[in-house]
């Protein structure tokens, strides 16, 4: 165990202690009396010194001592009952600190770091035994420190926290390392230097184990253009696993909308754990390995033997227990896997305690023997439980009698392979969808016909249903290698579809909705939305060569498939490449079953492909890219730049090759897709490339590389195919074959699993998520780089100002959506729209920035001046504001000019920014995210209840149900196009109150300034002057009109005598707002902006105040700074 490190004196203690092992910086030694020879007499009595001792002075026969080359004083570190145990310590040293100690100059620098090092193990130990015993008091020490050191929002949890040095530069800092829903954060003080970081998930770019010649093993961290490493982690793999989880959730939940499904263990953000995180990764695990619905969660996992009647042997390996499935996957290298739904199960018993074994039997007459298991009894009465099967007493009673009838069942099955069905659980199917595949329909076989290709289809088929008879067939089949190897070598045409359909899930998905797809096409039918549009346009052009497509039957079944799916899955709808899919599977199986396919494919197996961004392609491209530099150095040598092949092989990924090879040719492709998932597609792709390797190489440009590939696939063939020619695609290079020898499909396929077989899924789907972070973040660089440049058009800020600006407003974003799920900005995000339109603030949000950045320091009415900021730049009135439209308010308060600086503030006190109501009612008005108003002729009032279901006010409508209005935005778009510029005329007249509350704004401005008294009366001097004027104008023009304007000037606004300081400016503006009213029925008076412009240019104070630069790179290195603070203190 480690210790905590105590000084100790040697000057006679070698006498009692032999060194076994020794370095620069650390020593094993044994005490004398111990393991071999026993020391001699010294040895003899060390150890009777020690059995005489009672326990607590025992002392531990091993230990590792800290020392420094140029110090004489030692530290003791560790100690240890057994060798075994102290040499375990020892390596870690080894591996984890002995390179490290070389970056430092000098010994006390070593000394300090290896005792906080040994001292955080320690607390890392008695945290890891803590979280074991349930006992949280630790846990609370820790949560009490994170929230004093990093200040973050009370609502922030904390998830869990490692011992773990951060490297600086070359030096490591030993402290330590909090990882909570939102935020990664490190603080450590050593030696006097304090050193935080804090960093937010949704802001990495990288997030992998890396090692180098310094550090073994760490975790490396890139966000913000920086590398951040963390190593020394006792439980690294454990910490990776919970950062990955944290930042695969932040992913999902802001950026990618479109993939997100609620998991019950991660629905709060409040109430999110390590053990929930943990659970919730294994879960996934488990459901990509057997191909199961999201809807199922790893419950039990068992250690057992299965007893594999085919091989007559025992293969070890784990249950799996979910809701509604029981599986197992061998352990012994034998890829052996089993999937049995519970709707299957028709008994379970317990034949053999001794063995602690249990048997499920399943229909079809199939039995599956568990041995070994150690908690057999409960597994089987949870499987019974979960079935609705009862426990039968005679059968209980009788050991025999159970093993007789399982063994009955097994042999029944042995000699009637015949009997076995595959359960699909249809309901009647309606009689508008087709209950053939197309394939059956256009090319039905001929079976008296006995040309070669046929006869090879035959022994194919044969293989299979000898296959079939000794790993049963349908939904409770054996996985293993020789299903692998029969892939490999192609699928006969009548057993595509039913293979597809087990290979990839769907047959469950299918037999637990039976009629769903029935009632999706009735209800779809008849719609008319954006996708069912993009449907219609693309009907034609999915496979137009062959025959089924060319007719009515295929094209209306095509259009049921993906009419029915768009209406089921609006977030996706109907996106291109999806038609071609859904062609081929059409032609191998039922509507029904193309329509689960479908589901498969775009829900499970190529997560994200088909949305707006295609991000799963994307991601697939970069792990394309990863293999190519692994697997294949000379093409990468040629070719430095990779991005040609992620551009070529976009097409690969979308289509599964359909859209490049023949169609005889591609079905072969699916079907290793199906069994092997995206890992199929990444072989063949190596594949592709190796074959043309030397072509690809000797190639001069991109175009030229283009050419090799499209002709190589021009010469892909299937000579086994048993399809006629009307059916077979015609090559579109058909006249250059000559040049390329034909390579057969089947051998292809066959390469590829030879070379790159060995490609592990778990390495495919550990690279997917880290590439993943890598991809969305570039897509949300662009993003930001469209927005800048379009933004930077119309503002004066640098593209640096607005990097930063950009930067916060984003940020100020998502902390409307870090602490709750349904944040109405949250919801409203949308990746497909607009660039500018893609993060928007609502008022709160807007009214913590805008006070973090505005110019202008005000006293009072704060609040009351963002919220007219808001209404006037929210020209759409939806209750949103996108980048733009704050960036011109900010440019107008710090670049504008005089006159539009303040046509801006005169502008904020006209409708709709205010209304001329009094705000007592601030609180309720802004505890929605849409401010409310007074004047709906204005504004339109928009509260909660107003709002769609969703509490989001659409600028478009939802993909998939809603028809986009285009005459609408053509329109919006001439209006902006011809929208002259506002001039100064063009402004209505500003009436008493506004006027009132526009002088009240101007003393709030200049609270805190230096020339203060002079502004405050330069204030009262131009309102003395306006009043004045409008009083000649008034006689002038109504000389018989009894009127009182002195009274309005004395009790209206304050007289240019009466300011005299500002507390008494503060006071008669109070006065003038409480007698504005009374004064008002008897006087209306209004002022045009020319003539405010005026009267302010007279008056130096003011002009010099509203032409001073201010620089805003001051206000945004603060607003970093206390950004989060200012939330947490909301």
């Amino acid at each position: 165990m480690w210790l905590k490190p105590e000084e100790i004196l040697l000057k006679n203690a070698f006498k009692l202690w032999v060194t076994e092992k020794d370095n620069e910086y650390f020593v094993l030694q044994r005490r004398r009396g111990y393991g071999e020879g026993g020391g001699g007499l010294t040895g003899l009595l060390v150890g009777t010194l020690d059995t005489v001792l009672d326990s607590t002075s025992k002392v531990a026969p091993f230990r590792i001592l800290h020392h420094t080359p140029d110090s004489q004083v030692y530290w003791s570190i560790a100690c240890g009952a057994t060798k075994e145990e102290i040499v375990e310590h020892w390596e870690w040293l080894q591996q984890n600190i002995m390179r490290t100690l070389s970056v430092f100059d000098s010994s006390d620098d070593i000394t300090s770091f290896v005792q906080g090092k040994i001292r955080g193990l320690i607390a890392e130990e008695g945290k890891v035994s803590l979280v074991l015993e349930d006992d949280p008091e630790k846990f609370r020490e820790a949560l009490l420190r994170f929230e004093k050191w990093f200040e973050l929002p009370q609502k922030e949890k904390l998830v869990t926290y490692y011992s773990c040095s951060y490297w600086k530069g070359r030096v490591p800092c030993q402290g330590w390392l909090y990882l909570s829903t939102n935020f990664l954060c490190f603080y450590s003080y050593l030696l006097g230097a304090e050193v935080k970081l804090v960093i937010s998930w949704d802001e990495i770019w990288r997030l992998e184990k890396t090692s180098n010649v310094i550090l073994t093993e760490s975790i490396h961290v890139q966000a913000h253009g920086e590398d951040h490493y963390f190593s020394m982690l006792l439980h690294l793999n454990e910490t990776f696993l919970i950062m990955e989880q944290l930042a695969d959730y932040s992913i999902k939940r802001l950026f990618d909308k479109e993939s997100f499904q609620r998991e019950p263990a991660l629905s709060d953000p409040l109430q999110i754990t390590k053990r929930g995180l943990e659970t919730n990764a294994r879960s996934e695990q488990f459901r990509a390995f057997f191909r199961l619905p999201k809807e199922e969660n790893l419950l039990e996992v068992h250690e057992s033997f299965l007893w594999v009647p085919f091989s007559h042997y025992n293969t070890l390996g784990k249950i799996c227990l979910s809701e509604n499935y029981l599986c197992f996957a061998s352990q012994d290298g034998s890829q052996c896997h089993v999937i049995i739904p519970m709707r299957e199960v028709v008994n379970v018993e317990k034949p053999d305690s001794s063995s602690r074994a249990l048997t499920v039997c399943v229909r079809g007459k199939r039995a599956l023997r568990f041995s070994e298991v150690r908690d057999y009894e409960r597994l089987a009465n949870t499987i019974r439980s979960r079935c609705g099967i009862t426990a039968s007493p005679l059968h209980s009673a009788s050991t025999e009698a159970i093993r007789g009838e399982c063994q009955s069942l097994i042999n029944h099955f042995e000699d009637n392979p015949d009997d076995v069905t595959l359960m699909v659980g249809q309901k009647g199917s309606s009689k508008a969808v087709s209950t053939e595949a197309l394939m059956t329909v256009f090319h039905p076989q001929d079976v008296e016909n006995l040309d070669p290709k046929m006869l090879k289809e035959k022994m194919k088929e044969q293989s299979w249903n000898i296959h079939f008879s000794e790993y049963g067939r349908g939904t409770s089949m054996f996985f293993t290698k020789k299903t692998r190897d029969l892939i490999v070598r192609g699928v006969p045409e009548a057993l595509r579809g039913e293979l597809w359909m087990l290979f990839s899930g769907a047959v469950n998905d299918m037999a637990t909705h039976p009629g769903y797809y029935t009632e999706l096409v009735e209800q779809s039918l008849g719609t008319s939305t954006l996708a069912t549009d993009e449907i219609e346009r693309d009907l034609h052009r999915s496979l137009p060569e062959h025959p089924a497509f060319q007719s009515d039957t295929g094209i209306s079944a095509l259009r049921r498939v993906l009419t029915a799916y768009a209406y089921r899955n609006p977030k996706i709808g109907y996106c291109q490449a999806m038609n071609i899919l859904t062609s081929v599977l059409l032609l191998y199986a039922k509507e029904e079953e193309a329509f689960w396919l479908l589901v498969a494919v775009c829900e499970r197996m190529l997560p994200d492909y088909f949305n707006r961004r295609i991000i799963g392609a994307l991601v697939d491209q970069a792990v394309f890219e990863e293999l190519i530099r692994e697997q294949l150095p000379q093409l990468v040598e040629h070719m430095t730049d990779l991005s040609f092949f992620s551009s070529v092989s976009l097409s690969w990924f979308l289509t599964l090759f359909i859209s490049v090879l023949p169609i005889e040719s591609a079905v072969n492709v699916v079907d290793c897709f199906f069994y092997d998932g995206i890992k199929a597609i990444l072989q063949l792709g190596l594949a592709v490339l190796d074959y043309n390797m030397e072509a690809l190489i000797s190639c001069h440009d991109d175009a030229e590389a283009v050419t090799i590939l499209n002709k190589f696939f021009d010469s892909v063939t299937n000579k086994d195919s048993p399809l006629p020619p009307t059916v077979q695609q015609a090559s579109v290079g058909n006249n250059d074959k000559a040049s390329h020898v034909s390579v057969d499909i089947s051998e292809l396929i066959r390469e590829a699993y030879e070379k790159y077989g060995t490609i592990r899924s778990e390495e495919v789907e550990s690279s997917r998520k880290r590439n993943k972070l890598y991809v969305i973040q570039t897509l949300e660089d662009t993003t930001k780089q469209n927005v800048i440049r379009v933004v930077s058009q119309e503002v004066k800020f640098s593209a640096s100002h607005l990097d930063e600006l950009y930067y916060l407003f984003k940020r100020q974003h998502f902390l409307s959506c870090y602490w709750t799920m349904n944040s109405p900005v949250l919801l409203h995000h949308d990746p497909s729209l607009a660039y500018l339109e893609q993060y928007q603030l609502g008022f709160q949000q807007f009214s913590m920035l805008f006070s973090l950045l505005e110019p202008w320091t005000l006293c009072t009415g704060k609040s009351n001046l963002s919220l007219w900021v808001f209404r006037l730049i929210d020209e759409n009135q939806d209750g949103l504001v996108n980048f733009r439209e704050f960036c011109y308010a900010l440019d107008t308060l710090y670049s504008g000019s005089f006159t539009n600086k303040l046509k801006f503030l005169f502008k904020l006190h006209l409708p709709p920014a205010f209304t001329g109501s009094p705000l007592h009612s601030k609180h309720e008005r802004i505890q929605h995210f849409i401010p409310m108003t007074e004047d709906s002729s204005h504004f339109t009032r928009l509260t909660a209840f107003d709002l769609p279901e969703d509490g989001v006010i659409r600028k478009s409508p939802e993909r998939g149900r809603g028809k986009v209005d285009l005459q609408a935005y053509l329109k919006q778009w001439q209006d902006e196009i011809l929208k002259k510029e506002e001039t100064i005329k063009d402004l209505p007249r500003i009436n008493q109150t506004q006027f009132i509350q526009f002088s009240k704004t101007l003393y709030n401005l200049f609270h805190g300034d230096p020339e203060e008294e002079a502004l405050y009366r330069a204030v009262a001097h131009v309102t003395s002057l306006l009043l004045r004027m409008e009083e000649v104008g008034r006689r002038l023009q109504e000389p018989s009109s009894p009127t009182k304007p002195a009274t309005a000037t004395r009790e209206g606004l304050p007289s240019e005598e009466a300011v005299t300081s500002p507390e008494s400016s503060d006071a008669s503006s109070t006065h003038s707002g409480q007698d504005a009213g009374s004064s008002l029925s008897e006087v209306e008076w209004s002022f045009s902006f020319e003539q405010v412009l005026a009267s302010l240019l007279n008056e130096p104070a003011i002009v010099s105040f509203f032409e001073r630069p201010t620089l805003i790179q001051t206000r945004l290195d603060q607003a970093k700074g206390t950004q989060l603070k200012v939330k947490a203190n909301k």
